[in-house]
């Protein structure tokens, strides 16, 4: 079978094995942004200090500005990466600055919620007695049944009725590094110390009712693909991504999540054009309401119907933000 692995896929998959682990990825020490607090506060407090002076010209950024279309609070965009290495894993004053300046966060799904989890476990069997048995060749069956004793050291039988794309994530996260760091985990550790409210773009039923989009076979071709590239070819994928992120190279990386085969288009379509758009009405709700730190993928923010350029569309005014 031709290796087919897609960064998109791939990008994807961490987000979903991020929803699964949201409470026990690493914590990174961020003092002196931690306050511990002593007394319980009713909200989040901003800072009124000057604004930390910032590079407003180049566009390899991963913080962006917005403002305008009747906001008077700036509110704030920023990139993730789902999952990422901790020697890779960068958070700059800069970005903790503008943090601080708002009084709610917004992730893709609201990862506070302990509901989460269930829901996500909810969605993870396939229906009508679908199996992966049915949808595989025997010999793929088989490749698989090996992989997940010999690397899981479970039987393939507790799996069988589980949607691939579940599969593929349990492949994907043994395939990681162990030490790996959340994004969004940081930043909801930075808003509980401030008291900060966390929402989400959209729920994680919406997230599981994707899955059903996306035909099983066609998630079981992914998968066996996923398979096939568990070692070094999935991880120069993943290692291209974390490279052309921490270069806060935004184009690039929506290339390369973006520029895949006929097979993945529609998939890419899903993911991301359809959700940047539904997200829109959500984002100008939100900063109108009040200043607000969006943190979402950051193969969402680039390209002609990435978030940045839908946000200008409708009036508002994008500026990127760099340390000097």
């Amino acid at each position: 079978m031709k290796n087919n692995l897609s960064p998109l896929w791939l990008s994807f998959l961490c987000g979903l094995l991020l929803i699964w682990s949201c409470s026990s990825t690493k914590e990174v020490d961020l003092e002196p942004t931690r306050i511990e607090s002593k007394v319980e506060k009713a909200g989040p407090e901003m800072l009124t200090t000057a604004p930390m002076p910032a590079n407003r010209s180049n566009p390899n950024s991963l913080l962006w500005e917005i403002t305008g279309n009747g906001l008077t609070t700036p509110s704030y965009l920023f990139g993730t990466i789902h999952l990422i290495g901790e020697k890779d894993f960068f958070m700059t004053d800069l970005m903790k600055d503008r943090f601080n300046r708002t009084l709610q966060l917004t992730l893709e799904i609201d990862m506070d919620d302990p509901s989460t989890m269930v829901s996500a476990a909810t969605g993870a069997f396939m229906k009508d007695g679908v199996t992966l048995k049915s949808l595989l060749s025997d010999t793929d069956y088989k490749k698989l049944s090996t992989y997940i004793e010999d690397s899981l050291g479970l039987n393939i039988a507790l799996f069988n009725n589980m949607k691939p794309i579940f599969v593929s994530t349990m492949i994907t996260q043994q395939g990681m590094m162990d030490d790996v760091v959340s994004y969004e985990n940081v930043f909801m550790e930075m808003a509980k110390d401030r008291n900060m409210e966390v929402k989400g773009l959209e729920t994680v039923e919406f997230q599981m009712s994707m899955f059903d989009s996306i035909s099983y076979q066609s998630q079981a071709n992914m998968l066996m693909d996923g398979l096939e590239g568990s070692g070094d070819m999935s991880m120069d994928v993943f290692d291209e991504m974390v490279e052309n992120y921490k270069d806060q190279n935004i184009p690039n990386l929506h290339k390369l999540i973006t520029e895949e085969s006929s097979e993945f288009k529609d998939f890419g379509t899903l993911l991301l054009d359809k959700r940047n758009q539904n997200w829109i009405p959500v984002i100008k709700k939100m900063a109108k309401e009040k200043p607000t730190f969006f943190a979402v993928g950051a193969g969402h923010l680039g390209g002609p119907q990435g978030v940045i350029q839908l946000l200008k569309n409708e009036g508002y005014t994008l500026t990127p933000l760099r340390e000097k």
